[in-house]
Protein backbone atom coordinates (compact mmCIF):
# COMPACT_ATOMS: atom_id res chain seq x y z
CA UNK A 1 0.00 0.00 0.00
CA UNK A 2 1.32 3.45 -0.91
CA UNK A 3 0.69 6.92 0.47
CA UNK A 4 -2.64 8.54 -0.34
CA UNK A 5 -2.31 11.14 -3.12
CA UNK A 6 -5.01 13.80 -3.44
CA UNK A 7 -5.69 16.63 -5.84
CA UNK A 8 -7.87 19.64 -5.10
CA UNK A 9 -7.51 23.41 -5.43
CA UNK A 10 -9.80 26.01 -3.88
CA UNK A 11 -8.59 29.62 -4.37
CA UNK A 12 -10.95 30.90 -1.65
CA UNK A 13 -9.61 28.42 0.92
CA UNK A 14 -5.90 27.93 0.19
CA UNK A 15 -5.40 26.14 3.49
CA UNK A 16 -7.44 23.28 2.05
CA UNK A 17 -5.41 23.00 -1.17
CA UNK A 18 -3.88 19.54 -1.46
CA UNK A 19 -2.95 19.47 -5.11
CA UNK A 20 -0.99 16.33 -5.98
CA UNK A 21 0.63 16.00 -2.59
CA UNK A 22 0.97 12.98 -0.36
CA UNK A 23 -0.89 12.91 2.94
CA UNK A 24 1.68 13.75 5.59
CA UNK A 25 1.95 15.02 9.15
CA UNK A 26 1.85 18.70 8.17
CA UNK A 27 -1.23 18.32 6.03
CA UNK A 28 -3.02 16.33 8.74
CA UNK A 29 -2.20 19.03 11.30
CA UNK A 30 -3.57 21.69 8.94
CA UNK A 31 -6.81 19.75 8.64
CA UNK A 32 -7.27 19.69 12.40
CA UNK A 33 -6.52 23.41 12.61
CA UNK A 34 -9.06 24.09 9.87
CA UNK A 35 -11.69 22.08 11.69
CA UNK A 36 -10.90 23.98 14.87
CA UNK A 37 -11.40 27.28 13.05
CA UNK A 38 -14.72 26.13 11.61
CA UNK A 39 -15.91 25.04 15.05
CA UNK A 40 -14.79 28.39 16.48
CA UNK A 41 -16.94 30.07 13.83
CA UNK A 42 -19.90 28.11 15.15
CA UNK A 43 -19.23 29.04 18.80
CA UNK A 44 -18.67 32.70 17.99
CA UNK A 45 -21.80 33.12 15.89
CA UNK A 46 -24.37 30.89 17.62
CA UNK A 47 -27.53 32.80 18.56
CA UNK A 48 -27.81 32.20 22.31
CA UNK A 49 -31.36 33.59 22.37
CA UNK A 50 -32.48 30.93 19.93
CA UNK A 51 -30.61 28.29 21.89
CA UNK A 52 -32.24 29.41 25.16
CA UNK A 53 -35.69 29.27 23.55
CA UNK A 54 -34.94 25.78 22.26
CA UNK A 55 -33.72 24.55 25.65
CA UNK A 56 -36.76 26.03 27.42
CA UNK A 57 -39.07 24.36 24.90
CA UNK A 58 -37.50 20.98 25.69
CA UNK A 59 -37.66 21.67 29.41
CA UNK A 60 -41.36 22.56 29.29
CA UNK A 61 -42.40 19.73 26.96
CA UNK A 62 -45.34 17.88 28.51
CA UNK A 63 -45.14 14.85 26.26
CA UNK A 64 -42.30 13.03 24.57
CA UNK A 65 -39.45 14.85 22.82
CA UNK A 66 -38.95 13.20 19.45
CA UNK A 67 -35.95 13.78 17.19
CA UNK A 68 -35.78 13.13 13.47
CA UNK A 69 -33.28 13.53 10.67
CA UNK A 70 -32.03 12.00 7.45
CA UNK A 71 -28.62 10.47 6.81
CA UNK A 72 -25.80 11.71 9.05
CA UNK A 73 -28.12 14.22 10.73
CA UNK A 74 -30.34 11.29 11.56
CA UNK A 75 -27.51 9.55 13.40
CA UNK A 76 -26.88 12.72 15.40
CA UNK A 77 -30.59 13.01 16.20
CA UNK A 78 -30.60 9.43 17.50
CA UNK A 79 -27.59 10.04 19.72
CA UNK A 80 -29.04 13.20 21.26
CA UNK A 81 -32.31 11.43 21.91
CA UNK A 82 -30.46 8.62 23.69
CA UNK A 83 -28.59 11.17 25.80
CA UNK A 84 -31.88 12.69 26.97
CA UNK A 85 -33.26 9.24 27.78
CA UNK A 86 -30.20 8.57 29.95
CA UNK A 87 -31.10 11.72 31.89
CA UNK A 88 -34.60 10.40 32.56
CA UNK A 89 -36.27 12.57 29.91
CA UNK A 90 -38.94 10.99 27.74
CA UNK A 91 -37.44 11.01 24.26
CA UNK A 92 -37.26 8.96 21.11
CA UNK A 93 -36.06 8.92 17.52
CA UNK A 94 -38.64 8.98 14.74
CA UNK A 95 -37.44 7.87 11.32
CA UNK A 96 -38.99 10.25 8.77
CA UNK A 97 -39.45 7.43 6.25
CA UNK A 98 -41.06 5.07 8.74
CA UNK A 99 -43.16 7.93 10.12
CA UNK A 100 -44.78 8.41 6.72
CA UNK A 101 -45.60 4.71 6.65
CA UNK A 102 -47.41 4.43 9.98
CA UNK A 103 -44.97 5.35 12.76
CA UNK A 104 -46.32 8.89 12.92
CA UNK A 105 -49.13 7.34 14.92
CA UNK A 106 -46.91 7.57 18.00
CA UNK A 107 -47.14 11.39 17.99
CA UNK A 108 -49.67 13.28 20.07
CA UNK A 109 -50.49 16.95 20.64
CA UNK A 110 -48.39 17.03 23.85
CA UNK A 111 -45.22 15.99 22.03
CA UNK A 112 -42.37 18.02 20.56
CA UNK A 113 -40.57 17.06 17.35
CA UNK A 114 -37.05 18.32 16.64
CA UNK A 115 -35.96 18.10 13.00
CA UNK A 116 -32.19 18.04 12.45
CA UNK A 117 -31.06 18.93 8.95
CA UNK A 118 -28.06 20.79 7.53
CA UNK A 119 -29.93 22.16 4.53
CA UNK A 120 -33.44 22.24 5.94
CA UNK A 121 -34.66 21.02 2.56
CA UNK A 122 -34.57 17.23 2.95
CA UNK A 123 -37.57 15.88 1.09
CA UNK A 124 -38.43 13.35 3.80
CA UNK A 125 -38.55 16.03 6.53
CA UNK A 126 -40.53 18.44 4.34
CA UNK A 127 -43.16 15.70 3.95
CA UNK A 128 -43.10 14.79 7.64
CA UNK A 129 -43.46 18.31 9.07
CA UNK A 130 -47.03 19.11 7.84
CA UNK A 131 -48.23 15.64 8.85
CA UNK A 132 -46.85 16.12 12.36
CA UNK A 133 -48.33 19.63 12.55
CA UNK A 134 -51.74 18.19 11.67
CA UNK A 135 -51.50 16.10 14.86
CA UNK A 136 -50.85 19.24 16.94
CA UNK A 137 -47.14 18.52 17.54
CA UNK A 138 -44.83 21.45 18.38
CA UNK A 139 -42.18 21.56 15.63
CA UNK A 140 -38.57 22.74 15.92
CA UNK A 141 -36.03 22.91 13.12
CA UNK A 142 -32.27 22.85 13.70
CA UNK A 143 -30.55 23.77 10.44
CA UNK A 144 -27.42 25.44 9.07
CA UNK A 145 -28.51 26.76 5.65
CA UNK A 146 -30.80 29.76 5.41
CA UNK A 147 -33.37 30.26 4.09
CA UNK A 148 -34.82 26.77 3.87
CA UNK A 149 -38.13 24.97 3.63
CA UNK A 150 -38.33 23.71 7.20
CA UNK A 151 -38.18 27.14 8.84
CA UNK A 152 -41.47 28.08 7.18
CA UNK A 153 -43.19 25.02 8.67
CA UNK A 154 -41.89 25.01 12.26
CA UNK A 155 -42.91 26.82 15.43
CA UNK A 156 -39.29 27.43 16.46
CA UNK A 157 -36.12 27.55 14.38
CA UNK A 158 -32.51 27.30 15.50
CA UNK A 159 -29.69 28.24 13.14
CA UNK A 160 -26.35 26.48 13.62
CA UNK A 161 -23.70 28.72 11.98
CA UNK A 162 -21.60 26.77 9.48
CA UNK A 163 -18.68 28.42 7.69
CA UNK A 164 -18.05 25.38 5.48
CA UNK A 165 -17.44 21.66 5.65
CA UNK A 166 -13.89 20.43 6.28
CA UNK A 167 -14.31 18.30 3.16
CA UNK A 168 -12.15 19.85 0.39
CA UNK A 169 -15.21 19.86 -1.86
CA UNK A 170 -17.38 21.39 0.91
CA UNK A 171 -19.75 18.46 0.50
CA UNK A 172 -19.17 15.64 3.03
CA UNK A 173 -21.11 16.46 6.24
CA UNK A 174 -18.28 16.39 8.77
CA UNK A 175 -18.17 19.88 10.27
CA UNK A 176 -21.95 20.29 10.16
CA UNK A 177 -22.54 17.04 12.05
CA UNK A 178 -19.83 17.96 14.57
CA UNK A 179 -21.58 21.22 15.46
CA UNK A 180 -24.95 19.45 15.59
CA UNK A 181 -23.53 17.01 18.12
CA UNK A 182 -21.87 19.74 20.19
CA UNK A 183 -25.09 21.75 20.16
CA UNK A 184 -27.33 18.86 21.16
CA UNK A 185 -25.09 17.49 23.90
CA UNK A 186 -24.54 20.95 25.42
CA UNK A 187 -28.28 21.55 25.53
CA UNK A 188 -28.67 18.13 27.19
CA UNK A 189 -26.27 19.15 29.96
CA UNK A 190 -28.17 22.43 30.36
CA UNK A 191 -31.36 20.39 30.86
CA UNK A 192 -29.52 18.22 33.36
CA UNK A 193 -28.82 21.30 35.49
CA UNK A 194 -32.26 22.88 35.00
CA UNK A 195 -33.98 19.67 36.15
CA UNK A 196 -31.67 19.45 39.20
CA UNK A 197 -30.79 15.88 38.29
CA UNK A 198 -28.95 14.29 41.20
CA UNK A 199 -26.07 11.86 40.94
CA UNK A 200 -28.27 9.17 42.46
CA UNK A 201 -30.95 9.70 39.79
CA UNK A 202 -28.38 9.67 37.01
CA UNK A 203 -26.78 6.51 38.37
CA UNK A 204 -30.15 4.76 38.64
CA UNK A 205 -30.43 5.02 34.84
CA UNK A 206 -27.10 3.16 34.40
CA UNK A 207 -27.46 0.13 36.72
CA UNK A 208 -25.24 -2.21 34.69
CA UNK A 209 -22.52 0.25 33.73
CA UNK A 210 -19.43 1.54 35.48
CA UNK A 211 -21.09 4.96 35.94
CA UNK A 212 -23.90 3.48 37.96
CA UNK A 213 -21.67 1.20 39.97
CA UNK A 214 -19.40 4.03 41.07
CA UNK A 215 -22.13 6.58 41.79
CA UNK A 216 -24.60 4.26 43.44
CA UNK A 217 -21.96 2.60 45.60
CA UNK A 218 -20.90 6.01 46.80
CA UNK A 219 -24.25 7.73 47.19
CA UNK A 220 -26.89 5.04 47.69
CA UNK A 221 -26.05 2.36 50.23
CA UNK A 222 -29.40 0.66 49.73
CA UNK A 223 -28.41 -0.38 46.19
CA UNK A 224 -24.94 -1.68 47.02
CA UNK A 225 -26.08 -5.26 47.53
CA UNK A 226 -27.97 -5.26 44.21
CA UNK A 227 -25.00 -4.01 42.22
CA UNK A 228 -22.64 -6.38 44.00
CA UNK A 229 -24.90 -9.24 42.98
CA UNK A 230 -24.91 -8.25 39.31
CA UNK A 231 -21.21 -7.41 39.11
CA UNK A 232 -20.14 -10.16 41.53
CA UNK A 233 -17.84 -7.63 43.19
CA UNK A 234 -18.50 -7.02 46.87
CA UNK A 235 -15.98 -6.02 49.50
CA UNK A 236 -12.21 -5.79 49.20
CA UNK A 237 -11.52 -9.02 51.10
CA UNK A 238 -13.41 -10.94 48.41
CA UNK A 239 -11.13 -9.80 45.57
CA UNK A 240 -7.75 -9.23 47.24
CA UNK A 241 -4.62 -11.37 46.93
CA UNK A 242 -3.46 -12.85 50.22
CA UNK A 243 -0.93 -15.07 51.98
CA UNK A 244 1.54 -16.57 49.51
CA UNK A 245 0.28 -14.32 46.73
CA UNK A 246 1.60 -11.21 48.50
CA UNK A 247 4.83 -9.59 47.17
CA UNK A 248 6.42 -8.84 50.55
CA UNK A 249 9.96 -7.90 51.57
CA UNK A 250 11.90 -6.36 54.47
CA UNK A 251 13.28 -2.83 54.42
CA UNK A 252 16.88 -4.03 54.79
CA UNK A 253 16.62 -6.23 51.65
CA UNK A 254 18.70 -5.14 48.66
CA UNK A 255 16.65 -3.92 45.71
CA UNK A 256 18.52 -6.07 43.20
CA UNK A 257 17.81 -9.21 45.24
CA UNK A 258 14.06 -8.66 44.91
CA UNK A 259 13.56 -8.45 41.15
CA UNK A 260 11.96 -11.90 40.97
CA UNK A 261 9.57 -11.09 43.83
CA UNK A 262 8.72 -7.75 42.23
CA UNK A 263 7.77 -9.28 38.89
CA UNK A 264 6.53 -12.79 39.70
CA UNK A 265 3.51 -11.89 41.85
CA UNK A 266 1.84 -9.80 39.14
CA UNK A 267 1.20 -6.78 41.36
CA UNK A 268 3.86 -4.42 40.06
CA UNK A 269 5.03 -3.64 43.57
CA UNK A 270 6.57 -4.84 46.80
CA UNK A 271 4.98 -4.44 50.21
CA UNK A 272 7.67 -3.48 52.70
CA UNK A 273 6.93 -4.99 56.11
CA UNK A 274 8.65 -5.66 59.44
CA UNK A 275 8.82 -9.00 61.26
CA UNK A 276 5.29 -8.48 62.64
CA UNK A 277 3.89 -7.86 59.15
CA UNK A 278 3.25 -4.17 59.87
CA UNK A 279 3.26 -2.14 56.65
CA UNK A 280 6.26 0.19 56.40
CA UNK A 281 5.91 1.26 52.77
CA UNK A 282 5.68 0.19 49.14
CA UNK A 283 8.17 -0.09 46.29
CA UNK A 284 6.89 -0.21 42.69
CA UNK A 285 8.37 -1.15 39.35
CA UNK A 286 8.18 2.56 38.58
CA UNK A 287 10.33 3.24 41.65
CA UNK A 288 12.79 0.68 40.32
CA UNK A 289 13.13 2.47 36.98
CA UNK A 290 13.52 5.88 38.62
CA UNK A 291 16.11 4.55 41.06
CA UNK A 292 18.09 2.88 38.27
CA UNK A 293 18.05 6.10 36.24
CA UNK A 294 19.17 8.22 39.19
CA UNK A 295 21.68 5.85 40.80
CA UNK A 296 23.09 3.78 37.96
CA UNK A 297 25.37 1.08 39.33
CA UNK A 298 24.72 2.43 42.83
CA UNK A 299 21.43 0.57 42.80
CA UNK A 300 23.30 -2.65 43.65
CA UNK A 301 24.00 -1.29 47.15
CA UNK A 302 20.59 0.29 47.85
CA UNK A 303 18.00 -1.31 50.11
CA UNK A 304 14.27 -1.22 49.55
CA UNK A 305 13.83 0.78 52.76
CA UNK A 306 15.98 3.59 51.39
CA UNK A 307 13.83 4.09 48.29
CA UNK A 308 10.32 2.96 49.24
CA UNK A 309 7.23 5.14 49.64
CA UNK A 310 6.64 5.48 53.37
CA UNK A 311 3.14 6.90 53.02
CA UNK A 312 1.23 4.70 50.57
CA UNK A 313 -2.52 4.66 50.07
CA UNK A 314 -4.17 1.74 51.86
CA UNK A 315 -7.62 0.31 52.35
CA UNK A 316 -9.38 -1.97 54.83
CA UNK A 317 -10.70 -5.46 54.07
CA UNK A 318 -14.36 -4.53 54.73
CA UNK A 319 -14.38 -1.53 52.36
CA UNK A 320 -16.45 -1.84 49.20
CA UNK A 321 -14.47 -2.86 46.13
CA UNK A 322 -15.70 0.22 44.29
CA UNK A 323 -14.20 2.38 47.03
CA UNK A 324 -10.85 0.74 46.31
CA UNK A 325 -11.13 1.65 42.64
CA UNK A 326 -12.09 5.24 43.48
CA UNK A 327 -9.13 5.49 45.84
CA UNK A 328 -6.78 4.19 43.15
CA UNK A 329 -8.03 6.79 40.68
CA UNK A 330 -8.05 9.75 43.08
CA UNK A 331 -5.59 12.70 42.88
CA UNK A 332 -2.78 13.54 42.78
CA UNK A 333 -2.09 10.58 40.48
CA UNK A 334 -3.66 7.16 39.89
CA UNK A 335 -2.12 3.98 41.29
CA UNK A 336 -2.51 0.35 40.25
CA UNK A 337 -2.76 -1.30 43.69
CA UNK A 338 -3.69 -0.79 47.34
CA UNK A 339 -2.24 -2.66 50.32
CA UNK A 340 -5.03 -4.08 52.48
CA UNK A 341 -4.36 -3.61 56.19
CA UNK A 342 -6.32 -4.25 59.39
CA UNK A 343 -6.84 -1.86 62.30
CA UNK A 344 -3.34 -2.61 63.60
CA UNK A 345 -1.64 -1.73 60.30
CA UNK A 346 -0.88 -5.39 59.62
CA UNK A 347 -0.80 -6.38 55.95
CA UNK A 348 -3.46 -8.98 55.16
CA UNK A 349 -3.75 -8.55 51.40
CA UNK A 350 -3.38 -6.45 48.29
CA UNK A 351 -6.01 -5.37 45.77
CA UNK A 352 -5.02 -4.44 42.22
CA UNK A 353 -6.78 -2.51 39.49
CA UNK A 354 -6.40 -5.48 37.17
CA UNK A 355 -8.03 -7.69 39.78
CA UNK A 356 -11.01 -5.38 40.17
CA UNK A 357 -11.56 -5.12 36.42
CA UNK A 358 -11.21 -8.89 36.00
CA UNK A 359 -13.80 -9.39 38.73
CA UNK A 360 -16.29 -7.28 36.77
CA UNK A 361 -16.10 -3.80 38.31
Amino acid sequence: MGSLSLSFTDPQHPEMNISSQKLDKTHLLNLFKCQQNYLNHFFQNLDISQTLAFTEALLKAEGTIFFSGVGKSGFVAQKISQTLVSLGIKSGFLSPVDALHGDIGILSAEDLLVLFSKSGNSEELLKLAPCARAKGVYLVSVTSVAPNGLTRMCDLNVHLPLERELCPFDLAPVTSTAIQMVFGDTVAIALMGARNLSKEEYASNHPAGRIGKCLIFKFNVALMAVLSYFSRVGVVKDVMKKKDELPVCREQDLIMDLLVELTSKGCGCLLVINDDYHLLGTFTDGDLRRTLKASGEGIFKLTVGEMCNRNPRTIGPEAMAVEAMQKMESPPSPVQFLPVINDENIVIGIVTLHGLVSAGL
